[in-house]
């Protein structure tokens, strides 16, 4: 993904939301900033859920193409337990490997596809991809 978006491996690494530790396009984030204005922990716990800029953000990019499926299962389950649930969704069923949205296969054996999200979601990733060749 990285050669794709001309940027270096560091650049995209992301811990998640909350983290130090997030990408150059995530550093700048309004949500994380609004949610601590606003006091909650998870967008789906706002007074003004979904707003406009939430829902642009989510349909923008093939990876959020779950969101309101997420923060509706974070608040039903708790983070916690939702994150175990993405560790399974994001990986391989042949060798257990993690991998993102955007890996068709498996980084590590090759099976196709490379999770359960990706055979799912295969006919909107794959035009964003192109895109960006």
């Amino acid at each position: 993904m990285a050669e794709r978006l001309q940027i270096s491996v560091e650049e995209l690494s992301c811990e998640g939301c909350r983290a130090e530790n997030r990408s150059l396009r995530c550093q700048t984030c309004q949500f994380v900033s609004c949610a601590a204005e606003k006091g909650v922990d998870f967008c789906s716990e706002c007074d003004e859920y979904p707003c406009e800029d939430l829902k642009e953000f989510q349909a923008a990019m093939p990876h959020r193409i779950e969101l309101w499926d997420d923060l509706e299962r974070i608040r039903d389950v708790g983070y916690e337990q939702w994150f175990e649930e993405k560790v399974e969704r994001y990986s391989c069923p042949q060798c257990q490997t993690l991998n993102s949205a955007y890996d068709m296969t498996c980084r590590k054996c090759g099976a196709d596809p490379g999770s359960s999200y990706v055979r799912e979601h295969k006919q909107e990733i794959i035009p964003f991809l192109s895109k960006m060749k």
